[in-house]
């Protein structure tokens, strides 16, 4: 089909229909995206795209979430994180129960009861987010050499100057 508009007078359409697009029925919109497309020559997906970005950027943003775990929080997992000898997230996830009951009934942490139930429904993943800043800062103070097996210790890896063999060319059968 042979576009009789120009690219202005469309955008100007666009503008013009959108917000009566936005607050009609289904009804409605099939109608207006049928004279839309009639006029313009837009295939109509193209058009339902153009009608809905433009809610999208005029305001419609995506609303903020309030943070779930706190300083309260991410300060009784550090503690059980060292408690439990920093293993993580994975790990850690199962033994927070236990560890919690055990270092309050020590005495070495107390929580809300709020905080409390926050510790306890983190995943796995999120303890290693939470986590995730206390491990970089104390990874530098400690870093932990990979251990080496006992085998590659007490084996000798030899390189080609340290054999001290004679070379082929220079034995002689002993006679």
């Amino acid at each position: 089909m042979a576009r009789t508009v120009s690219v202005e007078t469309r955008r100007d359409l666009l503008k013009a229909i959108r917000e009566r697009y936005g607050a009609g029925t289904k009804d409605d919109k099939l109608r207006i995206l049928d004279e839309f497309v009639a006029v313009t020559g837009y295939h109509r997906k193209h058009a339902i795209r153009l009608f809905q970005a433009g809610s999208a950027a005029r305001g419609a943003s995506r609303r903020s979430r309030l943070p779930v775990y706190d300083a309260a929080v991410r300060e009784a997992l550090v503690v059980l994180w060292e408690a439990s000898d920093r293993v993580c997230g994975k790990r850690l996830r199962p033994l927070l129960p236990i560890l919690v009951s055990a270092l309050e009934r020590h005495g070495h942490l107390t929580l809300e009861s709020t905080v409390r139930a926050r510790v306890l429904s983190a995943s796995a993943a999120t303890l290693d987010r939470l986590l995730g800043p206390t491990r970089a800062a104390v990874s530098g103070q400690r870093a932990r050499r990979r251990a080496i097996p006992a085998v590659r210790r007490n084996v000798p890896v030899r390189t080609f100057a340290d054999w001290e063999d004679p070379c082929p060319a220079t034995w002689r059968p002993i006679s």
